[in-house]
Formats: structure tokens, sequence, C-alpha cells
């Protein structure tokens, strides 16, 4: 999953170590407590070698989970699961969303109403627990043993911002990203309702391949759901506690950055 997951080439990879890359098949499943298990893990090993390790990346709940803690979230129930997709086969994914909405409304408002996954992570949660996904995850547990400098890389500029979006994917689509999902159709046992699958840009190259929608109709979803995909990140990064918001356009970015890290480092 190289193309549609936007890896970094193998120039960058070899500028410096990297880690957390194909570490799971598309038919696994990853979730926020294994990447804290691992996170931790890579992050008290590069420090033991003298060495500043990077978080880099855009899943919000994953950092949240990592610098918060997670507060014991109920284990996955695939027979909850099986019931929650029967229901959204029958009622629609959007009345999953409103029902959301009315037991966990800070959760349900950070989510589009056809987030299958993280609104059936949601409810699942909360039918297991009786609680709020949003509470759960207030319940913090401050035992990092680090101190961490969160920077926020917010561009000033929208409209940059989806160009910027609409090259990528066309440089996805030109790289070959249906050939890709051919490919991975073939060597694994997949089906659209996967995580892995339904995330931007696959999902749209799986109903192109299924003859669900045409080209031109992948690139205008893709690039639609890349928006909105952008906006929610957005919106995670302007309400984050403790980060040092920059300019991603700036054209002095890689200075203020460094500034900033050798002024934390420092102290």
């Amino acid at each position: 999953m190289d193309i549609g997951t936007a890896k970094p080439d193998a120039a960058t990879l070899a500028r410096a170590p990297h880690h957390l890359l194909d570490i799971r098949d598309p038919t696994e499943a990853y979730s926020a407590a294994a990447f804290c298990d691992d996170a931790r893990r890579l992050m008290a090993d590069i420090t033991a070698r003298g060495r500043v390790p990077l978080l880099v990346g855009g899943t919000m709940l994953y950092f949240r989970a990592l610098l918060q803690g997670l507060d014991d979230l109920p284990r996955a129930d695939a027979a909850l699961r099986t019931q929650l997709e029967a229901e959204a086969a029958a009622r629609g994914w959007p009345a999953l969303h409103a029902e959301l909405a009315a037991i966990d409304p800070a959760t349900a408002a950070r989510l589009a109403p056809n987030d299958s996954q993280r609104i059936g992570r949601a409810l699942e949660i909360f039918r297991l627990s009786g609680k709020p996904m949003s509470a759960l995850l207030d319940r913090t547990q401050a035992d990092l043993p680090y101190r961490v400098l969160q920077l926020a890389l917010i561009p000033s500029d929208r409209a940059v911002l989806h160009q910027r979006i609409a090259d990528r994917f066309d440089a996805m689509l030109a790289e070959g990203l249906l050939d890709e999902l051919k490919s991975l159709r073939q060597a694994y046992a997949l089906s659209p309702d996967l995580p892995s699958m339904r995330a931007v840009g696959y999902r749209q190259a799986w109903a192109c391949l299924d003859g669900e929608i045409s080209l031109d109709e992948l690139r205008e979803t893709g690039i639609a759901a890349t928006r909105q995909l952008a906006k929610r990140q957005l919106t995670w990064l302007r309400s984050w506690p403790d980060a040092v918001e920059l300019d991603s356009l700036a054209e002095d970015l890689e200075a203020r950055a460094t500034t900033r890290v050798e002024r934390h480092l420092q102290t």
C-alpha cells in the first residue's frame, strides 16, 4: 500500500530511519492501543541511543491516545460489530451517526456521517461500556516520560491547500493507484469493509474497479473526500492543547521550526 498511503519515497526513507511502516497486512486491523505500545517501545529505544524521536503524521486520535492515554477502551467485539453493520445496512450510516450524536455529541461532531469505521467503533464502545468514547478519552493518563514539543503545521491559504490536495491525488492516479489496488485484491482476501480499504483513495478506487463510478468520478470523489479529511484534521489541530502553530506555507517554515526545536531541547 505505497501509492494510496502516500508512503515516503526511497530517497526520503534513506535520509533517516523510519518506523511503523509496512507493519500490517491490508487484512489486519491496527488500533490506537497497538500504536501506543509500538510508539512507546520505539521511543524508548531511540532515546536510549541518544537520539530524539520525531512523531509525524495526521492520525489525531492516535497521538491523543499516546499523549493523554486511553482509559481501557473496550476491545473490539466481532458480534457487536456485525450487528452494527447490519443496522447500517438497514438504516444507513447517517442514521447511526445521528444515534451517536444523541449519546456522544463531542465524538459525533468530528466524524462525517458516512465515516463507518469510526462511527461503528464509537457506538461499539458505548454499547459495551455504557459510556461515551469522548468521556473515556478525557480521562488522561499523564505518564509519558518525555517532554513533547508539538508543532501543528497549518496552511494559511486554504486555496493553496485545496490545490495541493488535487495535485497529490492526481499524482497518485498517475503513479498507478488503480493498478496497486488490483494487485492488492489479487494478493489478499480483501473486502471494501476492511479498515484499510475504507481509507480515502482506496475506497474510491475500489468503487471504480467495481464499475460503480467512472475514472473521472474517482478523481472527483477522491479529491472531495481528501478535502473533507483535511478539514477534520485542521479542526483537531486548532483545538489541540499545547500545540505550537506554524504556517506550513511560510517560506521560513524550516527556520521557524528549527528555532522552536532548539529552544525546546535547551530547556
